[in-house]
């Protein structure tokens, strides 16, 4: 990319995008086109068609996606495999139509199969059963990288596709319902701290392991990978360090100040006991540098603040 190419980065006012946006300027780029909800529906065709007829951006970042945690994924999965099927096919195909030079697709570690060996190889995809509290994003997910690969394979579009661990950071979702753990934990704890109350009750036993990635640092390596990465396989993003949501809970309790008892309900889902990403893609191509947990979850909760407060 050029300092002056025409970029565009849907869903920019989202976690992952704005950190893309931040990440672009922050690197001199100064032509980014983004687009609100309101003044783009993603969903729709032809509007799509029409803003890259009109626009032809040259470099597309698709992180617009229709998001959130165990509770709103398992309520409601005809919705999340209808809403980001339609965001993914219409964007792709209209870079492809409309002459884009390169896309990087946004997809998610919840492609991998529930059970299969850690850390999880960008192979494992499709090689046993999905993790069923999330199964239907996932499968959107999937259609749209294998969509990018064949589009990459068949020289109609440069399309590469990214496949973060889980994420957290600036502009998260801290919705009480929808919002994903960590988000969900920061506000918790700090409503539990505010109401001086006694516990705070967790969902599951606290065993499944997670890896957790910095939305910041998600962002520098979106940007990085547009420019060095052209491989129609999808490549992992991650830290290559795991936790426990027991410690998980722990640290965030410790983070906001909370010195309250932490409860376990046991009724509640874990989800994927275990899901740590292979990064053995990324090391060869010298990506080493990432904000560690404590101070990712300081900076997280002070945006909380600024947000909530």
């Amino acid at each position: 990319m050029k300092k002056n190419s025409l970029i565009y980065v849907a869903g920019h006012r989202g976690m992952v995008g704005s950190a893309i946006v931040r990440s672009l300027t922050r690197q001199g780029f100064t032509n980014l086109v983004v687009r609100s909800h309101k003044e783009l529906d993603l969903t729709n065709q032809n509007e799509v068609n029409k803003f890259f007829a009109d626009s032809r951006p040259e470099y597309v970042f698709l992180a617009a996606a229709h998001v959130g945690g165990i509770l709103a994924n398992s309520s409601n999965p005809a919705m999340f495999m209808y809403q980001n099927s339609l965001i993914e096919f219409n964007v792709i195909t209209a870079a492809a139509n409309f002459g884009a030079t390169k896309l990087e697709f946004l997809g998610s570690s919840c492609i991998y199969p529930r059970d299969c060996p850690q850390p999880i190889k960008e192979e494992y995809l499709l090689t046993g059963p999905l993790e069923k509290t999330n199964e239907a994003y996932a499968l959107a997910k999937i259609a749209g990288l294998k969509y990018c690969k064949y589009l990459n394979e068949s020289n109609r579009l440069n399309c590469i596709s990214v496949m973060p661990t889980n994420l957290y950071g600036i502009n998260d979702n801290y919705d009480p319902i929808n919002s994903h753990v960590v988000p969900g934990l920061l506000r918790r704890f700090h409503e539990a701290k505010v109401n001086k109350l006694e516990s705070v009750k967790c969902w599951g036993d606290g065993s499944p392991l997670r890896e957790f990635m910095f939305s910041e640092d998600l962002g520098d390596l979106c940007v990085y990978l547009m420019q060095h990465y052209d491989a129609s396989d999808p490549i992992n993003a991650g830290t290559g360090e795991e936790i426990s949501i027991y410690d998980l809970a722990v640290q965030i309790a410790q983070t906001v100040g909370y010195n309250g008892k932490i409860e376990w309900d046991h009724s509640k889902p874990n989800g994927t006991p275990r899901k740590l990403l292979d990064l053995t893609k990324l090391k060869e191509m010298g990506w080493t540098d990432f904000v560690p947990l404590s101070r990712g979850l300081q900076l997280a909760y002070e945006d909380f603040l600024r947000k909530n407060v």
